[in-house]
């Protein structure tokens, strides 16, 4: 019998020859139903704490007025599955833990994140639990808890360099829900995605960071409300971070 070569081949061919096989017709309904769920997401209408660490101040300006992204620069799939994993390797770590004897809540006795509203509500941090008891590990409970899915790469730095200068925006986000939330040590969780191993490190309050931080968003907020635009946070385009920004375009129209 023979085959037909147009007809239950699992494939199909593009407008340029290309073989669309059924991986990638059914990888492309995924990433369309991740991008329309993300889409139908109300976006914030405040500052929020994970990101007050970011070093642009324009960058947050932007993020807080809702401004549009660059053309082609909002996630696509492959970003959102990444932060879909993410969230599923929290929950095993939320896991392993209580199984090892640690008392985490991840959610207040009536329902909800724990967190913390400033400025009117404008500034809020939700965060990823508190260990209120558990074995003797050379921490005094109560303390912060925030997980981190890291790959290899990443998760190697933070173990060599620690989380202040190996992750500084994870660092800042410690410092300021520890400062509003009245708790004198975080204690941060790092998964190496590739191969499950964790590392845990604890994490002192420093009071003047975080009152630095606090006073940054207070500003941010301001120049938000204002209608300004702070400096930029480099003097060319060609900055590795204005290079990776969603908003370099807009930013740098004109050069003004």
């Amino acid at each position: 019998m023979g085959i037909d070569l147009n007809h239950g081949s699992g494939f199909v061919y593009g407008r340029i020859g290309h073989a669309i096989s059924v991986s990638d017709r059914v990888n492309a309904l995924i990433d369309a139903a991740l991008v329309a769920r993300n889409r139908r997401q109300q976006p914030r209408d405040y500052l929020g704490g994970s990101r007050i660490g970011e070093p642009c101040a324009r960058k947050l300006v932007y993020e807080v007025t809702h401004t549009p992204k660059d053309e082609g620069r909002d996630f696509d799939g492959a970003i959102l599955r990444i932060f879909d994993a993410g969230h599923q390797f929290e929950t095993l770590s939320i896991r392993w833990l209580r199984g090892a004897g640690f008392d985490l809540r991840t959610e207040r006795a009536a329902g909800g994140q724990f967190g913390f509203e400033a400025a009117g509500g404008k500034l809020r941090g939700h965060i990823d639990g508190v260990i209120v008891a558990g074995p003797d590990v050379g921490l005094r409970w109560p303390v912060l808890w925030e997980h981190k899915a890291l790959n290899a790469k990443s998760w190697n730095d933070l173990v060599k360099r620690g989380l202040r200068a190996s992750k500084p925006v994870y660092f800042a986000q410690v410092q300021l829900y520890m400062g509003y939330l009245e708790l004198e040590t975080a204690l941060v969780t790092a998964l190496n995605k590739d191969t499950e191993a964790l590392h845990h490190e604890a994490v002192g309050f420093d009071p003047p960071c975080a009152q630095a931080l606090s006073d940054k968003a207070v500003d941010i907020l301001r120049a938000a409300e204002a209608g300004e635009l702070p400096p930029r946070i480099a003097a060319a385009r060609d900055f590795y971070l204005c290079r990776m920004c969603a908003y370099a375009e807009r930013c740098w129209e004109g050069e003004r």
